[in-house]
C-alpha cells in the first residue's frame, strides 16, 4: 500500500510542479491525469481486494465468533457456478428489503481469482457482504472442517440461527425459503 501512496504522490509532484514543463507539450498533461486516474483506481481496487479475506483453516470459527447469538447466512459461491448469480441477486434483494440481514459469501475460488470475485459481487450488488476467499492448496481441508458431509458443490448455503443450529442447503435456495428463514429468526427490515 505505502508503494501506491508513494507512486501517487510523485504523480502528483510531477503533475503540480511540472505544469510548465508539461504545458509544451501537449500530450503530457493528459499522460500526468491519466496517470493519477489509474493509480487512483489501483489504489481502490487493492483497497477493495483487501476486504475479500483469505479463508483457511480456523477460519469458520472467526465468522462463527463474530457473530455470537446473532443469525446469519453462510453461502459457499463460485466465478464457475451456474446457479450462484440467481441466488446472490436474489440475496442482495432480500438485503434491501431487510439491511439487518446478515450474509457472509465465501466463494470456493483461488485467492489469485479476487479481482473478478470483486467484479462479480459488485454486479450482483453484493459487495458490501463480508467475503473470503478460498486460501489453501487443499481446498478438501477446509470442506472437511466446514461440513463433513460436503463434497464442494456450489451454491451451498448454511443458515445459522441465533444458536448457531444450522440448516444446510444445496442447490439454488427459493425465495420463499430465505422469507420464511427471515421471518423465523427475527430478521428486521432496518438495518442496526
Amino acid at each position: 500500500m505505502f508503494n501506491i501512496f508513494k507512486s501517487i504522490t510523485v504523480i502528483c509532484s510531477l503533475r503540480a510542479g511540472g505544469l510548465g514543463i508539461m504545458a509544451r507539450t501537449p500530450h503530457r498533461p493528459v499522460m500526468g491525469g491519466l496517470l493519477l486516474v489509474l493509480a487512483l483506481t489501483f489504489m481502490n481496487a487493492s483497497g477493495a481486494a483487501e476486504s475479500v479475506r483469505p479463508f483457511t483453516l480456523g477460519s469458520l470459527e472467526k465468522v462463527l465468533g463474530a457473530r455470537e447469538d446473532k443469525p446469519f447466512i453462510l453461502v459457499f459461491w463460485s466465478l464457475d457456478c451456474q446457479y450462484c448469480p440467481t441466488e446472490l441477486k436474489m440475496l442482495s434483494e432480500l438485503k434491501r428489503s431487510h439491511p439487518a440481514l446478515d450474509v457472509v459469501l465465501i466463494a470456493t475460488d483461488s485467492v489469485s481469482d479476487t479481482p473478478q470475485l470483486i467484479a462479480r459481487t459488485e454486479s450482483y450488488g453484493m459487495n458490501k457482504a463480508e467475503q473470503w476467499v478460498f486460501a489453501e492448496d487443499m481446498p478438501e481441508r477446509l470442506r472437511f472442517e466446514i461440513d463433513r458431509r460436503w463434497y464442494g458443490e456450489v451454491p451451498r448455503t448454511y443458515f445459522y440461527d441465533r444458536k448457531h443450529q444450522r440448516e444446510a442447503k444445496t442447490g439454488l435456495v427459493s425465495k420463499k425459503f430465505f422469507e420464511d428463514w427471515i421471518a423465523r429468526n427475527a430478521v428486521t427490515g432496518s438495518g442496526h
